[in-house]
C-alpha cells in the first residue's frame, strides 16, 4: 500500500474539505477528496486552462447530478497518468465537469483552485483507507479483485 499525507481544510467554520496533491501533465495540484462523490472528476475550466488547445473532450450522454444540481452537463476524457505521491494509475477514464462553485469558493477565501474531485470509483478500486488522525491516505498499489 502507498501512503500520502493529505491537508484538512477549514472551511471558515461551514465545514471541511480534505486535500490532498496530485501529479497530473507532469504538474502538481491540489484535489479533493470526496467520499461522497461516485466517481473522480476534474474541472472543465481548469483542464482547458492546463491543456489549451489540446483539450480532448468526449460529450457524456449523463447528466451528473450533486454540487448544488441535478441536470449538470459532463465529459469525458482518458487522464495519461495521475500520481498521488508515489501511487500512480494510468490511462484514467474520468468526468469532466464545471467545478467552478468550488473553486469560487476558494478563490474567496484566498485559496488556490483544485483540479478536481477523487470520488468512490477510485477508493473502492484501490481499497483506499482514509486516516483522520494521522492525516493519511492509503492506496493499494493493484485493483481489488472480484469487487
Amino acid at each position: 500500500m502507498t501512503k500520502v499525507p493529505f491537508q484538512i481544510l477549514d472551511l471558515q467554520g461551514q465545514g471541511t474539505h480534505i486535500l490532498v496533491d496530485v501529479t497530473l501533465y507532469e504538474r502538481n495540484f491540489k484535489m479533493v477528496i470526496d467520499t461522497g462523490a461516485s466517481k473522480t472528476v476534474f474541472d472543465k475550466t481548469q483542464m482547458a486552462h492546463l491543456l489549451e488547445d489540446q483539450l480532448l473532450l468526449e460529450p457524456s450522454e449523463t447528466l451528473s447530478t450533486g454540487l448544488g444540481t441535478n441536470s449538470m452537463e459532463s465529459f469525458t476524457m482518458e487522464i495519461p497518468s495521475l500520481a498521488i505521491g508515489t501511487w500512480r494509475i494510468n490511462k484514467l477514464k474520468t468526468a469532466v465537469l464545471d467545478l467552478s462553485s468550488i473553486n469560487y469558493a476558494y478563490g474567496q477565501m484566498e485559496l488556490d483552485p483544485v483540479i478536481g474531485v477523487l470520488g468512490g470509483d477510485i477508493f473502492a478500486d484501490y481499497g483506499a483507507v482514509i486516516d483522520y488522525a494521522k492525516q493519511t491516505l492509503r492506496l493499494r498499489d493493484r485493483k481489488i479483485k472480484n469487487k
